[in-house]
């Protein structure tokens, strides 16, 4: 599909600089870019690339002003990323979908199925499970027993929701991710561990994205959940019983422990490890690789372990490389003070 600058305009609310009528049919990063490609700058770094780029259209902030002639046709908005998303949606909108069943699909008789629905091959709905409308079932997916998916959530492939569990609707949970398996529950015994059985469920509410190969498991008893607006990265571990609150964000390999309550709008990067049966506040920023053992207040920033204030964690690390040098001249210090002891004995 072709769109013009014009109706590009229109939709996300764009002042144009240049010819009306030029059109794409594609995306490429600006560096990249192509004839017929549409391309964003929002970074400064990128800005020398703009003067060169072979896209035909370029989304700009407003404030963007250029030095020199550009050949591409420029669309000015207030924030050129955020536009870009909204241009991305259309154009994944836009491309035909699969609907119906396959038949090399295993849906069982007592499954509810709604609208529009596609489910693809392999893919196995069991017992008494609910499938929402328009729901995007990719091949060798599988819905446990009394499971419930909700309406315009997409499963990619050999994603598993385990029985009792709930997804919300516009959701998408990524390739390899699990969704209620056992929580990590032993109990120590003279025999070696013996297995708490994992009774609760885990629940999914609406717009949550889930990224590849992720686990949340389900509680012991109660529920594991995951709150509306939550985005997790690839490989994230949530443990039993944990809650994530509402538009909160992680990066890849974030690790939770059991029992642990986390804030609303948080950020984590990459990497950070939560320790179990603690309280995380609202709005806390956690840099990537940090530890955080202890209850956490709202509007905190952390880095490090265990996690302190990043100002205190850039001069921390400053005296951490200094620390053989430091040694050394420790030992010296201590030399020279058992000589001069030595000779006020004397």
């Amino acid at each position: 599909m072709e769109f013009s600058a014009k109706q590009i305009a229109e939709y996300i609310q764009g002042v144009i600089i240049g010819d009306e009528e030029a059109t794409v049919h594609t995306f490429a990063k600006i560096e990249e870019g192509i004839p017929g490609a549409l391309s964003f700058l929002s970074n400064p770094k990128y800005t020398h690339h703009i003067y060169d780029t072979k896209s035909s259209i370029v989304l700009v902030n407003k404030d963007f002003q250029p030095e020199r002639d550009i050949q591409a046709t420029l669309i000015k908005v207030d924030n050129a990323y955020e536009s870009l998303a909204k241009l991305m949606t259309l154009y994944e909108m836009s491309k035909p979908k699969k609907s119906g069943i396959d038949p090399l699909a295993s849906v069982a008789a007592s499954a509810k199925i709604g609208k529009n629905v596609y489910i693809g091959a392999f893919a196995c709905i069991e017992e008494g499970a609910e499938i929402g409308d328009n729901a995007y079932i990719h091949p060798h997916v599988t819905v446990g027993c009394n499971a419930k998916v909700g309406e315009n959530t997409i499963l990619y492939p050999q994603v598993t929701i385990y029985h009792d569990c709930r997804v919300g609707n516009q959701c998408i949970i990524h390739a390899g991710a699990v969704i209620g398996a056992d929580g990590f529950g032993f109990a120590p015994s003279a025999e070696g561990y013996e297995k708490i059985p994992q009774i609760g469920i885990a629940i999914i509410e609406d717009n949550v994205e889930i990224g590849a190969n992720t686990c949340i498991d389900r509680s012991t008893m109660g529920a594991t959940i995951v709150h509306k607006g939550v985005k997790l990265d690839n490989l994230i571990q949530v443990a039993h019983n944990v809650e994530v609150g509402s538009h909160t964000v992680m990066a890849s390999q974030v690790g939770i422990a059991g029992s642990t309550k986390i804030g609303e709008w948080c950020m984590f990067g990459g990497q950070v490890g939560v320790a179990g049966h603690i309280q995380i506040g609202d709005h806390v920023n956690v840099g990537a690789q940090s530890g955080i053992p202890g209850n956490t207040k709202s509007g905190s920033s952390l880095m490090g372990y265990p996690a302190i204030e990043p100002k205190q964690f850039a001069r921390s690390s400053a005296v951490f490389k200094k620390l053989p040098d430091m040694y050394s001249e420790l030992g010296r210090l201590q030399r020279e003070i058992e000589e001069l002891k030595k000779q006020l004995n004397k």
